[in-house]
């Protein structure tokens, strides 16, 4: 039974967005595994609280991920 596990800082992705990803990465599942297991196929999106995670040693915080987004250096 195939588990994955997206984490994200909070506040980046809107619910449609991360409804969207639990559709599209169990897509992806099936097309490697088949169809027979979309039933047991579990996406789960977590959200990390702005600053609780960290690159490199550096914090990072829902404004930061929004600037690289948009092609900006991170605050």
């Amino acid at each position: 039974m195939p588990f994955v596990n997206v984490k994200v800082i909070e506040g980046v992705f809107t619910a449609d967005q991360k409804q969207d990803m639990v559709r599209r990465l169990t897509d992806t599942m099936v097309e490697i595994e088949g169809e027979a297991m979309r039933p047991v196929t579990w996406v789960v999106v977590e959200e990390v609280a702005s600053g609780d995670w960290g690159i490199g040693g550096t914090p990072m915080h829902t404004a930061d991920v929004k600037a690289l987004a948009a092609g900006q250096a991170a605050v």
